[in-house]
Parts: C-alpha cells; structure tokens; sequence
C-alpha cells in the first residue's frame, strides 16, 4: 500500500499553516485531499486556484452543474469521498 507524507496542524508552519487555515475557512474541516498535498504548499495553493478557477470563474456552466458534473467525474473514477 502506498504511503504520503502528511502534516499535522503541529508540524505545519508557514506557507502550509496558512493553507490549512484557508482550508478550514472555505469548508469547516480539512478534506484528505488538502491534507495530503501539505508537504509541498506550492502545489496546495495552485491546486486550489486551479480548483477555484473551475469552480468559481466565468463560465456558461452553473455552479450547480459545475458541482454535478464533479460528482459524476468522481463516480465514473471510482472515488470513494
């Protein structure tokens, strides 16, 4: 089984601690997702304005199907969150 190096809110400092406190901010938690890319803080924060460009930006989609077409991307990959 493949293991990732993950940081606890103790071990976080800087750039990480700033993103898990974002993190917390948008959804109330850290999802596992987030969590897991903590080593590395640089590719946290684009994964997160890539996330939020897709999301959030211009585009002819609702942010409802923007949500829907997620969750069926995700059941199509067989993720299991």
């Amino acid at each position: 089984m493949a293991y990732l190096r993950q940081l606890s809110d103790a071990e976080a400092e800087g750039d990480a601690a700033r993103e898990l406190d974002a993190a917390r901010k948008r959804a109330g938690r850290v999802w596992n997702i987030v969590r897991v890319m903590t080593p590395n803080p640089a590719v946290l924060r684009a994964s997160m304005q890539l996330y939020h460009a897709v999301m959030y930006g211009e585009s002819p989609l609702s942010r409802g199907q923007r949500e829907l077409l997620a969750v069926v991307v995700s059941h199509e990959n067989g993720c299991v969150y």
